[in-house]
């Protein structure tokens, strides 16, 4: 008789403990992931929006879904790019992202852009403007009258280069400005063509660190009254430093940085937004992200999901809103 009631003891367990983890598996989202292409955009080549935006595609390949990594001109191109239903999920500088939501800045006199989403912050990128040691080129004002590589037109790092001129008092007629991407204007500075470029990036930039194998690389600070304009007009912008250690340069410098997020297509289903941060954000799926470059594995962790995105005009897609208030991490 013991051992009859025993039994049905161990059985109304087993049934409870079925039934409850039936409920947690019903709370989750079912994705059909073969049904969904993922296309990532990412960045040039020679920046590290390229490699971390094919460690997302990669791993999102090994999760069941259909994906491809797409070189870009970056940020601006990209939020073009997803505009026009041609990627489901971008890189870009929220500082950018801002201004399209808003119509302003770059996007003045176009509609706003309502369907952008946000999907979780990136890292910081900083506003690093190299030159040569043997450039003279020290302070900002030191720029007048040198070739200055600004970033290809409309780019975020042409933005960030518009607003450095604005806090310094200055605007490009000051300089003999190049349209260039920052690969094109450090080949440049290499063969003694242009003094100075913009590379808003994260820290140990590929090509900042090519420069350097050949010129004793030296930054432009942005500091003191300057950075303190920059940061009123524009509070999307955090001062920062740029270790000497990073590329070898004599000094640390003070600048600026933006965070970069991660935008998503607002037509995917919330439940594949979900079920994607559920899984970029576990043990796997951090390592996997991690090992593509050292401001991955410093950056992009839970604690700096939300990081560039809450508190601006910038909204989330639904299925990140519901992964974050679940997880506590969104009140």
């Amino acid at each position: 008789m013991k051992r009859c009631r025993l039994t049905l003891v161990v059985s109304a367990i087993i049934l409870s403990l079925m039934f409850c983890s039936s409920i947690g598996s019903a709370a989750q989202p079912t994705v059909k992931r073969g049904d969904y292409f993922i296309t990532v955009l990412t960045g040039p080549s020679s920046g590290i929006y390229f490699p971390i935006g094919g460690a997302f595609s990669t791993f999102i390949k090994t999760l069941g879904y259909k994906t491809s990594a797409t070189a870009t001109g970056a940020t601006a191109e990209n939020i073009n790019a997803l505009l026009t239903g041609q990627g489901e999920m971008a890189i870009a500088m929220a500082d950018s992202v801002i201004q399209a939501v808003e119509a302003f800045g770059a996007y003045e006199g176009k509609p706003p852009a309502k369907d952008l989403r946000a999907m979780m912050g990136l890292w910081p990128n900083y506003c690093q403007i190299v030159t040569t040691a043997d450039s003279g080129i020290k302070t900002f004002a030191d720029l007048k009258g040198k070739r200055v590589g600004v970033g290809a037109p409309n780019s975020g790092v042409e933005l960030n280069a518009r607003m450095m001129f604005e806090a310094h008092g200055m605007t490009y007629k000051d300089c003999r400005v190049d349209y260039l991407n920052y690969g094109e204007a450090i080949d440049q500075m290499k063969n003694g063509l242009c003094d100075a470029a913009f590379v808003t990036s994260g820290l140990g930039n590929a090509t900042i660190r090519e420069l350097g194998v050949t010129k004793k690389i030296a930054f432009v600070p942005v500091e003191g009254d300057a950075l303190k304009n920059l940061i009123k007009k524009y509070p999307f912008y955090i001062e920062a430093t740029i270790p000497a250690a990073t590329y070898g340069a004599d000094k640390d410098t003070t600048t600026a940085a933006v965070m970069n997020i991660m935008l998503v297509d607002v037509k995917l289903p919330a439940d594949v937004v979900y079920d994607l941060l559920d899984n970029i954000y576990s043990t796997p799926g951090l390592a996997a992200i991690h090992s593509s470059h050292n401001t991955a594995r410093v950056n992009i962790i839970p604690e700096t999901a939300l990081r560039g995105i809450v508190g601006t005009s910038v909204p989330l897609h639904d299925g990140a809103v519901k992964y974050y208030t679940e997880k506590g991490m969104l009140k």
